[in-house]
């Protein structure tokens, strides 16, 4: 996911970007209001989280303002604040969530979750299964035999390409053009190298091959079912 960061302490805003990067999602931070307000209009973002108290204004105003804009992006508030009337002003002006501060990481990212698979529109593709393979396309995370995987964006997008594909030949020309948007470069051995950052996240958790080589040509994604 890309997900917007407004916070203003430096700490906090440090160990939130850690956590949500380590999960393997691109993250943006502003430390005030204004900053934080205009890359929300001007981008989009998949989630926003908002602290309350800013430098130069306060997240109401913020949250305020994208809604009135017509942003539906996903807010998740992290604040300080306990008062219960707060919660309800900020949750009233187009908050989806409030967690308050300190917090746990895993129930950041469980928040988060939580919110992402809400959010989801109707008809839209949750998750893509293979076997005993599953990807999760809101969480954007693998699940292999109940156990869930955490992937780098570039891993994950390669998965995700493979499976829209399973039982064709891919050539690494094609993987280049369709995962990574680049001409492909005979020289380098990128392509090779997330292949196998995957297959050994996936032997963690199964002795299926899923991506099978296939000389001189590439590479096909076969299920275990």
């Amino acid at each position: 996911m890309k997900i917007l960061v407004i916070e203003d302490d430096p700490t906090v805003r440090t160990l939130v970007k850690a956590v949500l990067e380590h999960r393997g999602n691109e993250v943006s931070v502003a430390e005030t209001a204004t900053d934080g307000q205009n890359l929300a209009l001007e981008n989009d973002f998949n989630m926003i989280i908002l602290d309350l108290r800013l430098p130069d204004g306060n997240g109401y105003d913020v949250c305020q303002k994208i809604r009135e804009e017509g942003v539906t992006t996903p807010v998740l508030v992290l604040s300080a604040e306990h008062e219960t009337d707060v919660k309800i002003k900020i949750l009233n002006v187009g908050a989806d969530d409030y967690l308050t501060k300190p917090f746990n990481s895993e129930e950041l990212m469980a928040r988060l979750d939580a919110i992402a698979r809400r959010s989801v529109p109707k008809g839209v593709e949750k998750e893509l299964v293979c076997g005993n393979l599953k990807v999760d396309l809101i969480a954007r995370k693998m699940i292999i035999h109940d156990n869930e995987v955490d992937l780098t964006n570039n891993e994950f997008n390669l998965l995700v390409y493979f499976m829209r594909n399973k039982g064709k030949v891919i050539s690494q020309e094609e993987l280049a053009k369709n995962v990574w948007n680049i001409h492909f470069d005979t020289q380098t051995n990128y392509i090779n190298v997330y292949i196998s950052y995957l297959r050994k996240k996936m032997r963690e958790h199964t002795e299926y091959d899923y991506i099978e080589t296939v000389r001189k040509k590439g590479f096909i994604f076969q299920c275990d079912d």
